[in-house]
């Protein structure tokens, strides 16, 4: 068993938890130091409800043996926010007039249970999850871990603390308009916001039920995509649930094309710090070989003006109204302010508001397509908590301004810590893309997370290792061989991300090879040859679902097709090939080593490549 001491500096990442259970710590040990850590925090504001230690203690001692495949957060601390139900307890919402003890576990608390996981408490938050300032609450506010003068940020306030402050290795939020974003940024941790319905609202309390999702806070971006697999499944008792694919995480295709709000989009609020920071987080992801493009985010901000200032408001009240007519003094009063709104809209506001809905979302759609995500300030300044009693709701909005839009949109996305400002606070950025693609957005996190080097959260812990990527398919996918236009950043990759498709890694074929620039296009082509006289030829691996494989076969035109292809280490991948007869008038291109080195070869002035 470890001395105190080692417990005191034990980090809480899950790494470093299982490495010091394979050298023999007790769960019960690590519940036993939870606890104490949260004790030392003296912050009263961090948790609503505590369970018990002994309580704790006995779960941690019924796991069994160490099983880190069977149960990948076996004996991992974790906590709730106070509007998903646990078992025993009671969820208030942040609202004692509303309070309830719940019957059995949310669907995402018993799944995490059932990986291993060991529930310590539930945690404060703005009432009814409804603000971005985690202030607006009946019980004391929760101190932000970097700075007690900032606001922590909400609405899962206390979630984001206790994570920061290493009192627990994840937490779960929630997020509609940016609460699982926000808390991230102001607290310096990883906040993922999922796919909307990958995991199950099953014994939520919604704020805004259509667009609401569970969240995840923890101190590295592997550790909240590892609680989100174990989080993510279809539940039937959810209407809203789906089945959305959480693969392990892979590395980020090498030629990502990244939107960014253009210059005249841009909202700082006269914060140099944070339009500095940004700058320096861009000009990371260009060195990473990423292209950037510079979009009008007009179209954004006109859908997240539409979340609280439109009919949207009156999903809250469908929740919350009961309580407010019955007993309004029960209700916060900037809530009640909030909330009270949605009285004044009707039936036929609603289906306008759905219909421009429709219309801004086909303006975003057209904004980023070609782009395989879009990289954004996580806020685009900070609030105090002396400018929040001065004034409620004006910081409240600025918050939101690069989160409001994006559940609306079914986008997917990511907070991750960039660096740090000019004035010492943490610079953050969030990372956004289409459903389903939570697993580029938390790779390229990783990347940039791991670039910034950083402390995790307000611990004073460095960032661990990156631990080894999977290069493998899933059980469901097939690994394809792109040798040319459908590799990452050329103009067929939509071919295979539109599918599901997802990059595994670069390799190089066995010299046995030539490679062909096809007559014909545009969109121009290689051909791949086998050939007694060839060379290594450059090429990514990826992997596509098998049920779409057929789809992504039909659109393969002749002279290619797919075949066996053996590279540089013996093993052999489904590839493209070239029939031989498909080579009259093409060049022989295999000096090059790759399609990409020849496209660099023939750019032109003013950057344009035959694509």
């Amino acid at each position: 068993m470890q001395t105190h001491a080692a417990l005191d500096e034990l980090p809480f990442d899950i790494a470093s938890l299982h490495a010091a259970y394979e050298a023999g710590t007790r769960p019960a040990d690590i519940i036993g130091e939870c606890y104490r850590r949260i004790a030392a925090a003296q912050d009263p504001g961090i948790f609503i409800t505590l369970i018990d230690e002994a309580v704790a203690r006995d779960e941690a001692g019924r796991l069994g043996p160490f099983d880190r495949e069977g149960k990948p957060l076996w004996g991992v601390p974790f906590a709730i926010k106070d509007n998903i139900d646990a078992a025993g307890l009671q969820t208030t919402a942040g609202c004692p007039g509303f309070a309830y003890e719940a019957e059995v576990d949310a669907f995402t608390v018993a799944k995490l249970r059932d990986a291993g996981a060991i529930l310590i408490g539930k945690t404060n938050l703005d009432q009814f999850a409804t603000g971005l300032v985690g202030v607006r609450s009946p019980f004391p506010p929760p101190k932000n871990a970097i700075d007690p003068e900032i606001v922590p940020g909400g609405s899962s306030s206390g979630s984001a603390v206790a994570v920061s402050r290493g009192l627990v290795s994840f937490a779960l939020g929630t997020d509609t308009a940016g609460s699982g974003r926000v808390p991230a940024a102001l607290n310096n941790i990883i906040g993922l916001k999922p796919t909307i319905g990958s995991i199950s609202a099953s014994g939520l309390v919604p704020a805004c039920r259509t667009v609401d999702t569970i969240s995840i806070f923890a101190l590295t971006v592997e550790d909240a995509y590892r609680a989100f697999q174990s989080a993510a499944g279809h539940d039937p008792a959810d209407a809203f649930s789906k089945s959305v694919p959480v693969p392990d995480l892979t590395a980020p295709p090498p030629n990502l094309k990244v939107g960014i709000p253009d210059a005249g989009s841009l909202k700082f609020f006269g914060d140099t710090a944070q339009a500095d920071a940004f700058k320096a987080a861009l000009d990371t992801v260009r060195s990473f070989g990423c292209e950037t493009a510079e979009i009008d985010f007009t179209p954004f901000y006109q859908v997240a003006e539409m979340l609280y200032g439109g009919v949207w408001v009156a999903e809250r009240h469908s929740v919350i109204g009961p309580l407010m007519d019955r007993d309004p003094e029960a209700v916060h009063p900037v809530i009640r302010q909030i909330v009270g709104a949605a009285t004044k809209y009707s039936a036929t506001d609603t289906f306008n508001s759905l219909y421009r809905l429709e219309t801004l979302r086909r303006q975003c759609e057209a904004a980023i397509a070609g782009l395989d995500m879009l990289c954004v300030p996580s806020i685009p300044t900070f609030a105090t908590v002396a400018e929040l009693q001065a004034d409620p709701i004006g910081p409240n909005t600025r918050l939101g301004t690069y989160t409001n839009f994006v559940n609306l949109l079914g986008l997917c996305g990511i907070a991750v810590p960039s660096g740090t400002r000019s004035d010492g606070r943490p610079a953050s950025v969030t990372l956004l893309a289409r459903s389903g693609q939570d697993g580029l957005t938390a790779a390229f996190a990783s990347r940039l997370h791991r670039k910034a080097a950083v402390i995790l959260g307000a611990t004073g812990w460095a960032l661990p290792e990156a631990p080894a990527l999977s290069i493998s398919p899933q059980a469901d996918e097939i690994a394809v061989a792109a040798v040319g236009a459908h590799m990452s950043g050329l103009p067929l990759n939509s071919e295979l991300t539109r599918l599901g498709g997802r990059f595994l890694a670069g390799a190089t074929t066995a010299p046995s090879y030539r490679l062909y620039s096809l007559a014909g296009g545009p969109p121009f082509r290689p051909g791949l040859v086998r050939s007694a006289d060839g060379a290594a030829i450059e090429l990514e691996i990826w992997a596509l679902p098998i049920a779409a494989f057929g789809t992504f076969l039909r659109g393969i035109p002749a002279p290619l097709g797919i075949g066996t292809v053996t590279l540089a280490d013996g093993s052999a991948v489904n590839g493209f090939i070239c029939e031989a007869a498909g080579l009259d008038g093409a060049e022989d291109i295999t000096a090059f080593g790759g399609w990409r080195a020849y496209l660099a070869s023939r750019t032109e002035p003013g950057g344009a490549s035959p694509r």
